[in-house]
């Protein structure tokens, strides 16, 4: 909320360009909805995860209402570098909510990939990433399917080809669910960052080179998501995800449907001797 927001008026932001000249690959949170929030921010953070984004946020709510400011941006000291991803149509509603945000964030992204993603014609995708580059610009997200594809194979060819017609930095999304993922796909693409959503939510630590949740990351949520003050909700939704691979489908059958944050920690406390 906004009360939260006044504490990084104390902190240094961070050019988060620094990440990208470094010459590694930048390791990204997605804005994912209801979830990129700022304690699963503050938990991928431990995990060598670079740089994260907010869920999408409607920039006319945004300016509008002070209300939905409280609701949907929250933050803190330690929650940088951070990107805050707006959904807008119009230049000056975009330019408003960047203008209230600029203080507490280190840069601003508009979304531009629900649902456009690459074109069936590859050169419409790379005109376009040209014209933004052309406006200014610091990198492009590009998300490997096109508008009609959801499961299919990601075309990370495409990205490669998006990646060598342009002289600012490419990040690669899609399908990346490991660490040895994000290393094939820069590979692949010679991408300049990897943007994980889902595998993120099953696996906070993959950046960390985990190739599973491991316990001591999924204490870390407990107590970051207690600290916060997490949603029962959230708080337990993220926990079904990270422990997707860990149980057994009777196991599921009991913990998915616990409907209280005191059930949930007498749960992983008699099986897993967590909390």
């Amino acid at each position: 909320m906004i009360g939260d927001i006044r504490e990084t008026k104390e902190c240094q932001l961070r050019d988060p360009m620094d990440l990208f000249n470094s010459g590694q690959v930048v390791k990204i949170c997605a804005p994912m909805v209801r979830y990129s929030k700022l304690a699963f921010r503050t938990l991928v953070r431990k995990y060598s995860c670079d740089l994260c984004y907010t869920p999408m946020i409607v920039a006319a709510d945004f300016v509008r209402s002070a209300k939905a400011r409280d609701s949907e941006f929250t933050t803190n000291k330690g929650d940088h570098p951070l990107i805050v991803q707006f959904a807008a149509k119009e230049a000056q509603v975009l330019c408003d909510a960047a203008r209230i945000i600029c203080p507490f964030a280190d840069g601003i992204d508009l979304n531009c990939g629900c649902p456009q993603r690459i074109h069936e014609d590859l050169k419409r995708t790379v005109d376009l990433c040209q014209k933004a580059q052309a406006a200014g610009v610091s990198w492009i997200i590009v998300h490997g399917r096109s508008i009609e594809e959801r499961h299919q194979p990601v075309h990370y060819d495409a990205i490669k080809i998006i990646k060598q017609s342009m002289s600012i930095p490419i990040v690669a999304n899609g399908d990346i669910k490991t660490l040895k993922d994000a290393e094939n796909v820069h590979h692949l693409t010679e991408a300049d960052g990897i943007m994980v959503a889902r595998g993120l939510l099953a696996n906070p630590a993959m950046f960390a080179g985990y190739e599973e949740t491991p316990f001591q990351c999924i204490q870390d949520w407990i107590d970051i998501a207690l600290e916060h003050g997490t949603p029962f909700t959230c708080f337990h939704h993220h926990l079904m995800y990270m422990m997707e691979r860990i149980t057994s489908k009777q196991e599921k059958k009991v913990f998915n449907v616990l409907s209280s944050t005191s059930a949930v920690l007498d749960y992983l406390n008699d099986h897993y001797g967590l909390w």
